[in-house]
């Protein structure tokens, strides 16, 4: 290859803020969805899928510039100069969804969906352009027990997982009581959304900044080590005093303000009540003036769910893994496709990141399941032959492939291997004529390799490969399999 071709040739390169996934961490994913699903739906919850494009006017208060909503998403222009963008979140498209087809839907609308969301941010530790994400929602149903539903549905679903009581909180609060809070130092009124947003996401990070830094992003604003600079929201030092002092668990400083704040202490008392009557309590579902999230149409309770076991951080100490799902009631979200307004709850898991708790609690299985048994190729004319087997094991629910490539017998045994066969299938001439197969037990050819009496070993390599008669096959694929406890999703 010329100095020229080897510069032009194509690089391959993983764009930042991405990540590839193997079968350990698809097969370990798929089995804690499965989990989430069967508690969602015992809830009485029903899935749902949308496309992971929307127009963009649909995600709604995402996009501060018209001209190039690409602020915070990706977006593109399609044929028709549309723009469209990869969905942010899926409570948008859920929003979207039940508008179009308000009248055929039964409401309250009980909904759950997962898949992948998408974020034009900065990539960087623990930050993603792309993750997963499992929402459950009820559409139409303006009481708290929907939220006091979700508040116990998502505890069941973390105890469901081998999170221990204990090892998790759900927390709730009201962006009632935060929206008084506003009001009663003067920044309510749609003219200072833009503001009240930038308090809301100042105290939002509470959990990660100290106070101190906290009243800096609610003021003058903050600069971070890296030198990085984050505007403040620009209220008084007495302001900023008072919002803190509303966030406090233990009551200090606390006033009491206007209606908005009645409003949203007396829905909070209400879910209390009802989660407590059902059996939940605060060690399990707590009200908690702190909690925030930063979503702005998010209109009454909010929820967030943290793990509070402690794990080591990267310089030794103990730190915690914090929220690993939230959400809240959105009563503006539907209605800004229709005339009329629709009340709507719901919580959303990040499995990314639930996912890696439950690996630090040994609750998650990382094994890949196993691979297909192989079924060899001794002689390139009796393809049809080894084929034919093949399509037994299928017949009989039995995950088969047959080797497709070029190799001799040893490379088709390495080629088991990687695939972490339990079992390959060998058929050659002799067996052929005596109407036999040889069954190679791959998962004990692994183990007796540490056996160093050669007695042993000869014993111990007889059980490995035997043969067995061809229209056998399907029951001894079956007992080795049964023996070793192998089986798959």
């Amino acid at each position: 290859m010329s100095n020229q071709a080897k510069q032009n040739k194509l690089k391959a390169r993983l764009p930042r803020g991405l990540a590839d996934r193997g079968p350990a961490e698809i097969a370990a994913t798929r089995r804690m969805l499965e989990t989430i699903r069967g508690v969602f739906e015992r809830f009485g919850f029903d899935p749902v899928e949308t496309p992971a494009m929307e127009y963009t006017d649909a995600l709604g208060k995402f996009l501060p510039d018209l001209d190039r909503p690409n602020e915070g998403v990706f977006s593109f222009q399609d044929d028709d100069e549309q723009w469209m963008s990869l969905r942010y979140d899926l409570t948008a498209p859920l929003a979207r969804y039940v508008a179009e087809n308000f009248d055929a839907l039964p409401k309250p609308y009980r909904s759950y969906r997962f898949g992948y969301v998408y974020r034009n941010e900065k990539p960087g530790p623990g930050r993603f352009r792309q993750f997963m994400q499992f929402d459950a929602d009820t559409v139409g149903a303006a009481s708290m027990a929907a939220d006091a539903e979700v508040c116990m549905m998502i505890a069941d679903t973390m105890e469901e997982l081998g999170i221990p009581r204990g090892s998790y909180i759900v927390k709730v609060n009201n962006r009632k009581v935060l929206d008084g809070v506003m009001e009663a130092i003067g920044i309510g009124g749609e003219e200072n959304a833009g503001k009240r947003l930038t308090v809301l996401r100042a105290i939002d990070k509470l959990d990660k900044f100290s106070e101190a830094d906290v009243k800096l992003l609610l003021t003058v604003g903050r600069k971070d080590q890296s030198g990085d600079f984050t505007k403040g929201a620009g209220l008084s030092d007495e302001n900023a005093q008072r919002v803190l002092d509303q966030l406090r668990l233990d009551g200090a400083g606390k006033e009491s303000l206007g209606p908005t704040h009645k409003e949203g202490t007396d829905e909070l008392a209400t879910i209390s009540r009802l989660v407590t009557a059902s059996g939940y309590d605060e060690t399990r579902v707590r009200i908690d003036p702190s909690v925030v999230r930063g979503l702005e149409y998010y209109t009454g309770p909010v929820f967030e769910v943290e793990l509070t076991f402690p794990v080591e951080g990267e310089d030794g100490r103990p730190v915690r893994f914090g929220s690993v799902a939230g959400g809240g009631r959105y009563d503006g979200l539907v209605g800004r496709f229709r005339s009329d307004a629709v009340p709507a709850t719901g919580i959303s898991i990040g499995v990314s990141r639930l996912m890696a708790a439950l690996q630090h609690l040994n609750k998650v299985d990382a094994q890949a399941e196993a691979g297909p048994v192989v079924v060899t190729v001794f002689d390139q004319d009796r393809v049809a032959d080894y084929q034919k087997m093949v399509a037994a094991l299928r017949g009989a629910g039995i995950r088969a492939e047959l080797y497709l490539g070029s190799g001799k017998f040893g490379a088709q045994m390495k080629y088991a291997d990687k695939r972490a066969s339990p079992c390959a299938v060998i058929q050659g001439g002799d067996e052929k004529a005596r109407g036999e197969v040889q069954i190679k037990d791959l998962i004990l050819g692994a183990s007796i390799s540490q056996i160093k009496d050669r007695d042993e070993y000869k014993a111990a390599q007889a059980k490995a490969q035997y043969a067995v008669p061809e229209d056998k096959l399907v029951e001894e694929v079956r007992k080795l399999l049964a023996k070793h406890g192998v089986t798959w999703s």
